[in-house]
């Protein structure tokens, strides 16, 4: 009986070691306190909320580490734990062709590009999903700073709950999140360290598919799209950006959702 109560209190102190670390990997207390611009999006919701800051130091230059930012999620895949988040297709090893600039009212499956400032900082934005028997909404905030010869890359995942599972709920985003956000990151940095702005992976060549390098939809503001259409909630969170006056309301291309 002591040895199981003694292994439950291990995994506990763990599991609690284990989120306080990957809550915020790398990141600063200044970074932590720092004001992001997806904060704002929460005023007025629910008291239970959650954020979690991470980053990491990049060996380039902003101008190089941006075009990988402006590319992951939308179409070029997530660069963390590609068969677990990704439908085990490889994401982009070089700065994909096809894929436009980002605007504001992007849609992809972590909601739509509610922020924008070239070069510098983006906010994506979920309204309302529910999740482990919540009803969650969710930021993802990306900034780039210089730091001398290098980038600094802070990337803050916020949610925040509503309902009786609320806390259940943001525990176990904490958990995974922390475990896919720290690859996330690493590999950012490992893509422009290793691959620099290159325009072209000539191990595996372009082919042109929209879903070569991403499973999951993205639909840009322009109604063109990339990834599987109608895998994940894209269209959702378009719908939400034309409510919200992000984007006019306006045909999607030939097939898209």
């Amino acid at each position: 009986m002591l040895y199981v109560v003694t292994l439950l209190f291990m995994l506990v102190v763990g599991g609690f070691l284990f989120l306080e670390w990957g809550s915020n990997w790398g990141s600063s207390a200044e970074e932590q306190s720092a004001r992001m611009p997806g904060d704002t999006f929460f005023e007025g919701g629910p008291s239970r909320r959650l954020a979690m800051t991470r980053a990491v130091t990049i060996n380039a230059s902003p101008a190089t580490v941006w075009p990988w930012l402006a590319q992951m999620g939308r179409g070029a895949g997530w660069y963390s734990y590609d068969w677990l988040d990704n439908g085990g297709k490889d994401s982009a090893r070089h700065i994909v062709s096809w894929i436009p600039a980002p605007e504001l009212g992007d849609a992809s499956p972590i909601g739509y590009l509610r922020h924008l400032d070239h070069g510098q900082s983006m906010a994506w934005w979920l309204g309302g999903l529910r999740f482990a028997g919540a009803t969650a909404r969710l930021v993802v905030d990306i900034s780039l700073t210089r730091k001398g010869d290098q980038s600094r890359l802070v990337i803050r995942n916020s949610a925040d709950a509503s309902g009786v599972m609320a806390t259940t709920a943001l525990l176990v985003f904490r958990l995974i999140d922390s475990i896919m956000a720290i690859r996330q990151l690493v590999g950012v940095r490992n893509r422009v360290e290793c691959f620099g702005a290159r325009s072209e992976n000539p191990e595996t060549p372009e082919t042109g598919a929209k879903d070569q390098y991403q499973l999951y939809e993205t639909i840009f503001a322009s109604g063109e799209w990339a990834g599987r259409r109608g895998r994940e909630h894209a269209a959702k969170w378009r719908q939400s950006a034309v409510k919200d006056g992000v984007i006019v309301s306006g045909p999607l291309e030939p097939g898209s959702s």
